[in-house]
């Protein structure tokens, strides 16, 4: 099993930020295109090489991320039409999250069996979320997975912010 660290509320202005491992290493380096249309971030490894991509669609009625693990689309995540709530659904082949997402509490199943569980923790480098990574096989997805759910949380923070001033 292998642990990563992703610090909470790591989406600044520079859209920047690294991915630690237990012993606080840099392990991926992660970098969003803020004034850019359409709003992406890549996921590249210590190596510098480019592992996953996340893009919002941009013409779309209700927000949708795509997730591309080594070129290829692996997973959506979109806003569902709610009159009272926001709602997201989390598209996938294979590939289910049970428990609360929007808390960044849960796991992640492939096929049924738990792959990797994301938690809350408190670190002595601050505030993070802990992803643990049952598979090795599936570590990029599920950190690719972890940080579009930031993604859709800081834009559905950012589009109440907008709605309420």
């Amino acid at each position: 099993m292998k642990e990563l660290y992703i610090k909470q509320k790591v989406f600044s202005l520079s859209g920047k930020f690294t991915v630690k491992d237990q012993q606080e290493n840099d392990v991926y380096f992660v970098e969003g295109s803020f004034m850019k249309v359409p709003k992406t971030f890549s996921i590249n490894n210590h190596a510098g090489n480019k592992v996953a991509l996340i893009t919002k669609k941009v013409f779309s009625f209700l927000p949708k991320f795509m997730v591309e693990v080594d070129g290829r689309e692996v997973l959506t995540i979109k806003k569902e039409f709610s009159f009272f709530k926001a709602r997201y659904t989390i598209d996938a082949a294979g590939i289910e999250v049970h428990g609360n997402w929007w808390d960044m509490n849960f796991e992640v199943y492939q096929h049924g069996e738990v792959v990797g569980k994301v938690s809350k923790e408190w670190f002595t480098w601050g505030d993070s979320y802990k992803v643990q990574v049952l598979n090795e096989g599936m570590e990029t997805l599920i950190l690719a997975l972890v940080i579009a759910i930031d993604c859709v949380k800081a834009d559905q923070a950012a589009a109440s912010s907008v709605a309420s001033s």
